[in-house]
């Protein structure tokens, strides 16, 4: 197994255990440098594509639609001309798009203009894209849709923070419906897909359905920590993105909220999860009771940046 990391970027994952660690060739790279791509995929079968950006702050978009679009793109062209097999690409649910009503989301929505997209949407929107244009190129690929991951990794970043924000009892909850995954399940399905003769298909990654509210208080009693005891409303979501800019102004650190991210957390979306489980007979989703309480026993302190 091989695996390519931006130049500079490489840390020792801790939550990965040795055995598996040392099986792995580690080779620092760049999707968006096609020289270190030529060279991470000679002689490769397959090829898991996972790198991206997730980003809801404005001054980080235009980094985002380069790695997410240009990268993928370059990842794919060079996938065509070394002749790779195939092509795992994990992009998101939130390429399929979200609508101002909300409701359900399978594999067969089609992407709408709406002003509830966020630019992180677009991007790997417009990523899947390429990877649709290599496979009618001839390169054999599926793509992975999930939902919000959940698991263990590091706390100060990404959709881990969540577990961060409880933790240090965060009093805040919003009205929002939306799915998330165990993030092995989604690593197990990779590679079932990797291995099965699967082709030209997209399957969402969603272990369930939840309201933030009871993410939260799941997380909080796993951690013995308060509920979040504080509804959000629209408006109050609203000041306290523009607030959280104007701080980010002054202090330099990226603001813990923005008007993308406050919309996504009033959203209320279920995404369906019957075309995965129907196209893998015998894999189930971890139930997201016990990924909480897995996680959160990892994440007990003494917490460091991973």
């Amino acid at each position: 197994m091989r695996r390519s990391n931006k130049p500079g970027s490489y840390r020792v994952p801790s939550w990965i255990p040795a055995n598996i660690f040392d099986k792995v060739e580690w080779i620092e790279g760049d999707v968006l440098d096609v020289v270190a791509l030529q060279d991470a995929m000679e002689g490769v079968d397959t090829v898991i594509h996972s790198a991206a950006i997730v980003s809801f702050i404005k001054k980080e978009r235009k980094d985002m639609y380069q790695v997410n679009v240009e990268g993928t793109a370059n990842v794919v062209n060079m996938a065509l001309e070394k002749n790779v097999r195939r092509l795992i690409h994990i992009s998101s649910v939130a390429a399929l798009g979200r609508t101002a009503g909300g409701g359900h989301v399978n594999e067969e929505k089609k992407w709408e203009e709406s002003k509830v997209n966020t630019h992180y949407a677009k991007s790997k929107f417009k990523a899947e894209l390429h990877v649709w244009r290599g496979i009618s190129e001839g390169l054999e690929a599926v793509i992975l849709n999930p939902s919000t991951i959940l698991g263990y990794g590091d706390w100060n970043s990404g959709s881990c923070a969540i577990f961060r924000n409880v933790y240090e009892e965060f009093k805040w909850y919003s009205s929002g419906i939306n799915g998330f995954t165990d993030v092995e399940d989604v690593a197990r399905v990779t590679v079932l897909l990797m291995e099965s003769s699967i082709n030209e298909e997209r399957f969402i990654v969603n272990g369930d359905t939840w309201s933030f509210k009871k993410l939260q208080d799941t997380m909080a009693d796993a951690f013995g920590k308060k509920r979040p005891h504080k509804k959000t409303t629209p408006f109050l979501m609203a000041v306290a993105w523009r607030l959280e800019k104007l701080k980010s102004l002054f202090t330099g650190k990226k603001p813990l909220l923005t008007k993308e991210s406050a919309r996504v957390a009033q959203s209320q979306t279920w995404f369906e999860n019957d075309k995965i489980l129907n196209a893998l007979p015998g894999f189930s989703f971890t139930p997201l009771e016990k990924t909480i309480t897995k996680a959160c026993e990892l994440y007990r302190p003494p917490q460091k940046p991973i």
